[in-house]
């Protein structure tokens, strides 16, 4: 199983973040366990200055905007 966090206010983008994960993991039959992120200092600590963040498995894998769904792919068969 995959560990993906989320990093974000909650705003509209870090939900839809998370729903194309969480989809893309559905669809390629990868087990995750995604957790949402909102508290500021965790996600200063990760070095995120832009939201949402995305960290899988412990790296940060991106930061600010949606992700592409080709980059959410590669990160989910990695």
């Amino acid at each position: 199983m995959k560990s993906i966090k989320v990093l974000g206010s909650g705003c509209k983008t870090c939900v839809n973040t998370a729903k194309l994960i969480e989809d893309k993991a559905r669809a390629l039959g990868v087990a995750v366990e995604i957790e949402k992120v909102t508290d500021m200092a965790v996600i200063l600590g990760h070095g995120v200055m832009r939201t949402p963040g995305v960290v899988v498995e412990g790296k940060v894998v991106h930061a600010g905007g949606m992700p592409l769904p080709e980059a959410v792919e590669a990160w989910l068969k990695a």
